[in-house]
């Protein structure tokens, strides 16, 4: 209900936009503090003044409504000043993961056209990694002072800023854009392929800040832990845009640091965490310190926290509140776990099941599209039985005031939106958001994720789950991480597990093949495995899986140790290249 109530003013089209209420908000909390990092700070007053300095820089630059700007820096309290500024003046800021180099990174500028790239000097030689293939027409512009090569080459846009007036620009100056004009593109985390730039409007903005306000209760008091990488719609938007509208103070760090979290949150007075749930795992597997009970913790927010961990989490570190959601930044739906019920992302109220309509359809698992019935309509999935969520939208362009902050507003590419959206799903001409998640539904109507589709491949006209295959081997002796995924056998059918594992010193093959040969079926139990120093993690910690499903398990391209699942000798053997050429040509056994 703080939620629905919070946000009201957004749904009837009246609210100004997000930097226009920070600006207010600076004249109103002057000194209090805003953001913090380190030893450097903003007071509310600061960075109204800043986004007001960067909006007339943006002018001063010929940029215009429509313009697009790519911000390519590390977590600071500038950022959010960056972004904030040049959307006041309708420029769309497009959020780039700060990991990307080469041809992911000059892909994730192209795709969104940009006029200009704001590079900080941390990052001034990634950048370059990519600048032969990003067109010559986009300025490029430097961000902080920096001693390399290529960040002394950029002309300082800081510098300029630093000088540009502070006075809150008027209607006659630069009308503020409308709620429906997008503000930012967010980029999805690119797991199994290219990343895309989700649109996400001024509406879609304050719908997010003012609904996790709302969800969190946060007052003026409270302090806001954010460690979580600043171009996401969770660590950028969410924890940073909840907290300021109600006169909080963020913490932000440029990255997450399990050996210094506690002393982090003890030192800084932290209230609320947003939390990915790999995260809570992490701080699961260190040590004890002895201020992680010494805390000022009110609140959790966040999204993946497994059920296997939740309830060590809770008791260990002695958190009063858990508020897990799911949510995705172009997604037209949201769940919350309200009630703290371990393992669950959420549920719909019965009072909002009107207007966020969410249904759960089987898919079939080889060309994982829905499955359509005799009437060419989906297929509903049993209680119980996992399917791909999807949430109903509207027609195209169609906002009806009260789901203003519930609609699909697609990607900047609009192939890759056409895709999203499936029609006549359970009657002609309906329009429903395909999530690509699985998830299955209890009788009280807690949803639980189950995995990402694709995640699963078929082995043995059986279908196979990554997600429940790797828990039971990070559940054996020596195991510290696994990434799950199928790889093509010649002459085979189907798709072969294969298992990328962070294991310890004492890590026993023999050991290990015999544990799970007693907990999963045989044609669940992976037949490559690869013995990985580190798995690969995108910026939310997603697991990403794309080098690994590039390079299989062939011993000419991968360095790691390989093993083969030899079953007529009941054995894990080393893969070297007379096996795989075996394998190549069908001759061994699978």
């Amino acid at each position: 209900m703080r939620a629905l109530q919070a946000t009201a003013a957004i749904g009837a089209g009246s609210c100004a936009t997000l930097p226009e209420q920070l600006a207010e908000l600076g004249a109103r909390h002057g000194q209090a503090p805003a953001l913090l990092s380190g030893e450097r700070q903003l007071s509310y007053a600061q960075l109204a003044d800043s986004i007001q300095r960067h909006a007339r820089w943006g002018l001063a630059q010929g940029l215009r409504p429509g313009d697009v700007v790519a911000l390519l820096m590390p977590n600071c309290p500038e950022y959010l000043a960056i972004w904030l500024g040049l959307s006041r003046i309708g420029v769309r800021v497009a959020l780039v993961n700060t990991q990307l180099r080469g041809a992911v990174l000059a892909h994730s500028i192209n795709t969104v056209a940009p006029r200009a790239l704001l590079v900080g000097a941390a990052l001034a030689e990634a950048a370059h990694s990519a600048r032969a293939l990003v067109p010559e027409a986009v300025q490029w512009w430097g961000y902080g002072g920096g001693h390399g090569a290529q960040a002394t080459a950029l002309p300082r846009a800081d510098l300029a800023i630093g000088a540009a007036p502070a006075e809150p620009l008027t209607a006659a100056e630069c009308p503020s854009p409308s709620l429906s004009e997008p503000a930012l593109y967010i980029y999805t985390s690119g797991t199994t392929g290219l990343p895309k730039a989700a649109i996400v409007s001024h509406r879609r903005v304050l719908q997010w800040s003012h609904w996790f306000a709302g969800m969190m209760d946060v007052q003026a008091a409270d302090r806001m832990y954010d460690c979580l990488p600043m171009y996401h719609s969770i660590g950028g938007v969410v924890a940073t845009g909840s907290v300021l509208v109600r006169g909080g103070a963020v913490v932000l760090r440029e990255r997450f640091s399990a050996r210094e979290f506690w002393q982090d949150l003890a030192r800084e007075r932290c209230t609320l965490f947003q939390y990915i749930g790999e995260l809570c795992r992490y701080l699961l597997a260190q040590p004890p310190d002895p201020l992680e009970t010494r805390h000022a913790l009110r609140l959790c927010c966040g999204n993946g926290l497994h059920e296997s961990v939740w309830e060590g989490f809770r008791e260990r570190f002695r958190i009063p509140q858990i508020l897990e959601y799911y949510a995705a930044t172009e997604g037209s739906f949201s769940l919350y776990n309200c009630e703290g019920r371990p393992g669950a992302i959420g549920r719909v109220p019965p009072f909002l099941a009107h207007r966020m309509r969410v249904a759960l359809v089987r898919v079939d698992p080889e060309s994982a599209a829905p499955r359509r019935d005799a009437s060419g309509h989906c297929e509903p999935v049993a209680a119980g039985e996992a399917g791909e969520a999807l949430g109903e939208i509207g027609e195209a362009g169609e906002v009806r005031a009260a789901d203003a902050g519930a609609r699909f507003e697609g990607y900047a590419d609009a192939q890759a939106t056409r895709q999203k959206i499936l029609r006549d799903v359970f009657a002609s001409g309906d329009r429903w958001y395909r999530s690509g998640d699985l998830m299955r539904q209890d009788a009280q109507g807690f949803f639980y994720f189950v995995e990402r589709l694709g995640d699963t491949f078929r082995w043995k006209g059986e279908n196979v789950s990554t997600t429940e295959v790797a828990t039971v081997l990070m559940a054996c002796p020596g195991v510290r991480e696994a990434a799950v995924y199928g790889v093509a056998v010649p002459g085979a059918e189907g798709r072969a597990g294969m298992a990328a594992l962070v294991v310890e010193p004492s890590f026993d093959p023999a050991a290990f093949r015999a544990e799970i040969a007693r907990a999963l079926p045989e044609y669940a139990r992976p037949l490559f495995l690869r013995l990985v120093p580190a798995l690969a993690l995108t910026g939310t910690f997603k697991l990403s899986k794309q080098q690994l499903l590039a390079e299989a398990y062939d011993p000419a391209i991968v360095s790691d140790p390989l093993y083969f699942d030899d079953r007529a000798r009941g054995a894990f053997v080393r893969l070297d290249a007379a096996l795989h050429r075996r394998l190549q040509l069908g001759s061994c056994a699978v």
